[in-house]
């Protein structure tokens, strides 16, 4: 008699074989290898306070998959966006920055300050925010 197939995971559950880049800071902290301030977990992101906060609330989510930043984006990443954007709300509304307002920002290249080449998305707020940014 064949063994029983596995049951499937969760849609949220944590993937336990996902590409990562060892040279990476952010592969390293969704890893557990370097610590942080980790808020919030799904199955694809990971989210964590910034080392370096720009205001009262600045948070960090990155995916769990390496990918190098949002212009190596293809279609076929389009649930792992849209999942960045869904932990995003869910941090904003859990640091009580969801009814006043909050920034989002992906930075792609150095003319970006894009200082680790790991896609990620700030979660800024708690604060006025100014225009035009930069």
């Amino acid at each position: 008699m064949a063994a029983p197939e596995p049951a499937p995971e969760p849609a949220d559950a944590i993937p336990r074989n996902v590409e990562r880049d060892p040279d990476c800071i952010f592969c390293r902290i969704v890893s557990g290898g370097i610590p942080a301030d980790i808020v919030g977990e799904t199955g694809g992101t990971v989210t964590f306070r910034d080392v370096s906060p720009q205001a009262p609330v600045h948070l960090l989510v990155v995916p769990r998959r390496h990918l190098e930043n949002a212009a190596k984006a293809g279609r076929e990443d389009g649930d792992l966006l849209a999942e960045m954007l869904a932990a995003a709300n869910r941090a904003a509304g859990a640091e009580g920055i969801g009814a006043s307002g909050y920034r989002l920002v992906i930075n792609v290249g150095p003319d970006a300050l894009n200082s680790v080449p790991h896609l990620h998305m700030h979660v800024i707020g708690g604060r006025q925010m100014g225009w035009p940014p930069g």
